[in-house]
């Protein structure tokens, strides 16, 4: 009989086991569903901005490329500007030259102008022969060097050519402003005028 009531007691006492599982309830499943739909959604944001990210920044080989692109132009650029500084050089030596040149031959004018002046006054034929060969050098000069001859007799006066240094009346049947006499012959290269021509010239 103790047994039996010993027995009934314990079975009052017995408390629940411990691995025993606890069933979760209705609200909390709900927080759990949502809370890993938020994880879930947050990821899915993340790996779309990581995407765009690499999308709209330029990979390794564009940006190579752009940098390629960028120095090909500079280096195009700076090739131009070395050929057109070379070219205005070259233009500027070769024009200091032939201007130097000019500028020798310029010398020469007064030596040929006595020269005319002597062939004219002289009355011997074999002295007129030597000055005659050597006024034929000098004009062979000037043709080499391309400077042309400026002798404005009976034309009509062109300052950009001619210095009048006197005005005479016209003779009947004369026109005026027409160069009457040729004092000294003038010189010109390529259009530029290297000695006007002194001329008297009628009013």
């Amino acid at each position: 009989m103790s047994n039996e009531k010993e027995k009934t007691d314990a079975e009052e006492l017995r408390l629940p086991e411990e691995d025993e599982a606890v069933e979760p309830t209705s609200s909390e499943t709900e927080e759990a569903k949502t809370e890993e739909a938020s994880g879930a959604e947050a990821t899915d944001e993340a790996e779309s901005a990581e995407r765009a990210e690499e999308r709209t920044q330029p990979s390794e080989t564009e940006r190579l490329k752009a940098e390629a692109e960028d120095m090909k132009r500079k280096w195009y650029a700076v090739t131009a500007e070395y050929e057109n500084y070379r070219k205005r050089t070259q233009f500027t030596r070769s024009q200091a030259y032939a201007e130097g040149r000019a500028d020798v031959v310029s010398k020469l004018f007064p030596v040929a102008d006595n020269l005319e002046r002597a062939l004219a006054s002289c009355s011997d034929d074999q002295t007129k022969q030597g000055i005659e060969m050597v006024m034929k050098s000098f004009r062979k000069v000037l043709e080499e060097e391309k400077i042309v001859l400026i002798d404005p007799l009976g034309e009509e006066f062109s300052a950009e050519k001619c210095e009048a240094i006197m005005a005479v009346d016209p003779e009947e049947g004369e026109a005026s402003g027409i160069v009457k006499q040729v004092y000294l012959k003038g010189y010109e290269q390529n259009g530029k005028v290297l000695r006007f021509a002194q001329v008297v010239v009628t009013k």
